[in-house]
């Protein structure tokens, strides 16, 4: 085996082809290096991928230990992607070697190429679970598309997601689908238990001890308790269940247990890749306004203005992400019977 065939280095390093190189054209330096940063995006889209396409595959199995391999295996490609996530981020501050002048030295010799058009992106954001309904800018989403990246676009929004498959995993939390494991809970607060719930007491007691800790400010997220949480009202904008809502809450909280030690590093993963995609647009905004000021961009789209209302609507686990709202002092915790402690610190 040879090294540069191996790689195929011969496709990759003659797959830079500037515009402004061609005959008749003035030659801009900075095209080079604005080609090879967008290959080398569309590169890590492609290793992102490939690493949710293979836990899209281990989640969509009948069960899932929380304490195996399986689960080892979700958590470190999840982390994987969060880590490639952060390296694109960084990846702008060589981009942005280039000033406003170098890039309109070839800028309109690329109408009507946009990266609005990086279906891979797109792909990515749809398997991670961002829906259809969600998307800033539904009507010209796709506009820019050839049929065939469509087409892949619409089958990964109708099959399996990350957010979807996260939601069934949590819903068969195994604590809470038998009673036997609240039937010593000794509660601090509570008197009545939530009707048709397992663990109905320890949610209720857990309740008053939140309500009781807000700021008079913050009353209002006492109401908002019992909608999410507790509400099954099959709410079209919801992706997480109450069940897989109390079960996400419980892992945070309780999170120092060994059994759930693993279960946590994904739910803390799943924000993290939240949290990048953000910064990348974050980034991405800051320097379209540098670059371009309030101009429109290449592909047609409002530029900056676009790209705010993705950052600001693009939230794909953002229901993980509300969740902190409602943790309490540690200091303040239920305290569990030790019947539940032995089960959290050991397999089934």
């Amino acid at each position: 085996m040879y090294y540069s065939e191996y790689l195929q280095l011969d496709k990759i390093l003659n797959a830079q082809q500037p515009e402004s190189f061609k005959e008749g054209n003035e030659p801009a330096h900075d095209e080079m290096l604005f080609i090879i940063i967008h290959q080398a995006y569309e590169l890590w889209f492609k290793q992102i991928l490939f690493e949710i396409n293979s836990v899209l595959e281990i989640m969509s199995l009948p069960v899932l230990n929380d304490n195996s391999p399986e689960l080892q295996t979700v958590v470190h490609r999840m982390q994987r992607a969060a880590t490639i996530l952060k390296l694109i981020v960084q990846q702008i501050d060589t981009l942005e070697t280039m000033t406003p002048m170098d890039f309109l030295d070839f800028r309109d010799m690329l109408r009507p190429a946009s990266g609005f058009q990086s279906y891979q992106f797109k792909v990515l954001e749809a398997k991670l679970g961002l829906k259809f309904d969600a998307r800033h800018g539904q009507q010209y989403y796709t506009s820019q598309l050839k049929q065939p990246d469509i087409d892949v676009i619409k089958e990964a929004e109708s099959g399996n997601t990350v957010l979807s498959l996260v939601n069934k995993w949590l819903e068969r939390m195994p604590f809470f689908k038998e009673e036997k494991y609240w039937e010593n809970y000794n509660p601090k607060l509570a008197t009545a238990p939530w009707e048709h719930v397992v663990g109905g007491l320890f949610w209720s007691d857990y309740e008053s001890i939140y309500t009781e800790s807000l700021a008079e400010g913050e009353k209002n997220n006492a109401e908002n308790f019992k909608n999410i949480f507790l509400k099954d009202d099959n709410n079209p904008e919801r992706s997480l269940s109450p069940a897989a809502c109390r079960a996400a809450l419980f892992i945070m909280i309780y999170r120092g247990y060994p059994m759930l030690e693993l279960p946590f590093q994904l739910l803390d993963t799943l924000l993290e890749i939240d949290n990048q995609l953000g910064n990348w647009r974050f980034r991405h905004i800051n320097m379209v306004r540098r670059m371009i000021g309030s101009r429109i961009g290449t592909g047609g789209s409002t530029g900056a203005g676009y790209l705010q209302g993705a950052m600001e609507k693009h939230i794909i686990f953002k229901e993980l992400t509300q969740l902190n709202s409602f943790l309490i002092d540690r200091r303040r915790l239920p305290i569990l019977h030790k019947e539940l402690i032995e089960k959290l610190g050991y397999c089934f």
